[in-house]
């Protein structure tokens, strides 16, 4: 383990005393280009300023056209509305219909190993910590675990100055020479990919990857990417492998939880593979061919969900995304408020990015093909709005099914049907999760959840826009079972 800006060596229990023996002068450096290197060369792409003013302009006028029609004409407005929400719903629908029968009827995944140990490349695992000091012991047991030569890989623990209790947590454990403790300075913006960047500067690999505190990876995973870069064209820029949580008995937000990463990560993210539209990245256990990253200006410090951004960055400028079967189990949020800051964030950092690539439609068009944008708008900026829409449909549809004076139309409840069962299918497709008849009959009550999260992220869009809110690990059950 080195200090982060090239001091002396130092051993575990000597981390915590690099704060003092770092260079000022590079600490400076690699801070500067993490927090701004992005927003600096290209301004465009990062979500820093905000909206554009023509941004503010369209959706200003487009709601004030929303609410001169809904004022001058409210029953035509609420038809209008259900209608264009109906062939929303049940293009999604019929998109998930579509993503299970492909699940069920693909290949399973199989072993590709096909490079001798000499051939393999470098691989930099880049490990944000914050306020993490109760999983790391489970954390570092994980990555040894990892079945790729030590020699080639380079493991990188992120930590902030001040967090002292994680700090003191890495400092009492003895790591392997192939570890590196970078720790960052308090500055602002406080987020997971300012530390990424920050780390990327410090990086040998010609993959680098990206772990979590509360990860657990499949031991074979950083294998089977390298082998997907090697058997791919130069093209390929990041794959991806699944996100499964190994605790959804622990409560039944975490069962939902589990339901909703499975048929993610296994049905739906594999479908838009195979459709040849742009992959929203998850936020862990994706690897990238470094030259891509840092091509594209590497991640944007300002966006809370700096994934889904950076990956449609990448295919914007030529690349594109692959998913990889080895999975990483990791924990789910077990506490309904835990779920909902989380949640927030995540909706706040998709909002941010739909902005940032609606700044210039045309030119994504250009970049991307008509095909491929249209693909985009069903399945990630789709997601937007239904998320909106969960709470007031559900609601309009329970209340129709007890109260005789709401107008429920037999094509009403016959969606809401299909729906739920196109989720039900979905899951059922992943083939991975462990089923019980009360998740599934309280799927609907999940739903209303993202809605409320929507909202939420929707007030601090103007308040606290690049806020990042931490989520708790290391709350109940810490191991797969």
């Amino acid at each position: 383990m080195t200090a982060p800006e090239g001091g002396a060596p130092a051993t575990g229990a000597q981390a915590g005393a690099q704060l003092q023996t770092s260079d000022p002068n590079a600490t400076a450096l690699a801070l500067d280009f993490a927090c701004n290197e992005l927003a600096r060369s290209q301004p465009h792409a990062s979500i820093r300023g905000g909206l554009y003013e023509s941004q503010r302009w369209g959706l200003w006028s487009f709601f004030g056209a929303l609410a001169a029609f809904a004022y001058a004409a409210p029953e035509d407005f609420v038809s209008a509305s259900a209608v264009a929400l109906s062939l929303l719903f049940a293009t999604v629908i019929l998109l998930r219909i579509a993503a299970a029968v492909y699940a069920l009827l693909r290949p399973k995944p199989t072993d590709r190993q096909t490079r001798t140990p000499a051939d393999l490349p470098i691989v930099t695992v880049l490990i944000p910590l914050f306020r993490e000091a109760n999983v790391v012991a489970a954390l570092l047991e994980a990555i040894s675990k990892l079945n790729y030569p030590a020699d080639l890989l380079d493991v990188k623990l992120l930590l902030e100055a001040d967090d002292p209790e994680t700090v003191a947590a890495v400092s009492a454990h003895s790591l392997p020479p192939h570890f590196e403790v970078l720790i960052l300075p308090p500055c602002l913006p406080r987020t997971k990919p300012k530390a990424l960047n920050f780390g990327l500067t410090r990086a040998r690999g010609a993959i680098v990857c990206v772990f979590d505190a509360e990860d657990r990876p499949a031991p074979d995973q950083i294998r089977h990417a390298a082998e997907a870069f090697a058997q791919a064209d130069e093209n390929l820029a990041v794959v991806q492998a699944p996100l499964l949580t190994y605790n959804g008995r622990a409560s039944w937000v975490a069962g939902q939880f589990e339901l909703e990463y499975a048929a993610n990560f296994l049905v739906w993210l594999p479908f838009i593979e195979r459709m040849g539209w742009p992959i929203p990245l998850g936020g862990t256990s994706n690897y990238f061919r470094r030259d891509w990253l840092e091509q594209v200006g590497a991640w944007d410090p300002w966006n809370v969900t700096e994934d889904a951004d950076l990956g449609f960055r990448l295919v914007r400028h030529g690349g594109r995304a692959e998913m990889i079967y080895p999975p990483t189990m990791e924990e789910g949020v077990q506490r309904i408020e835990h779920w909902m800051t989380q949640r927030t964030r995540w909706m706040k950092g998709h909002l941010q990015t739909w902005l940032v690539l609606m700044r210039d439609p045309i030119e994504v068009v250009r970049q991307l093909g008509l095909a491929r944008f249209i693909g985009l708008q069903l399945t990630f900026g789709a997601s937007l709005v239904t998320a909106l829409a969960h709470l007031p449909l559900v609601a309009f549809v329970a209340i129709g099914l007890v109260h005789p004076d709401i107008d429920l139309e037999g094509w009403h409840a016959t969606l809401f049907g299909v729906g739920y069962g196109s989720v039900v299918g979905a899951i059922l497709a992943t083939r991975e999760v462990r089923l019980d008849f009360w998740r599934l009959i309280t799927l609907p009550v999940y739903w209303p959840l993202m809605s409320i999260a929507m909202y939420r992220a929707l007030l601090e869009m103007k308040t606290r826009p690049h806020a990042w809110a931490k989520t708790p690990h290391g709350v109940g059950q810490q191991r797969p079972v």
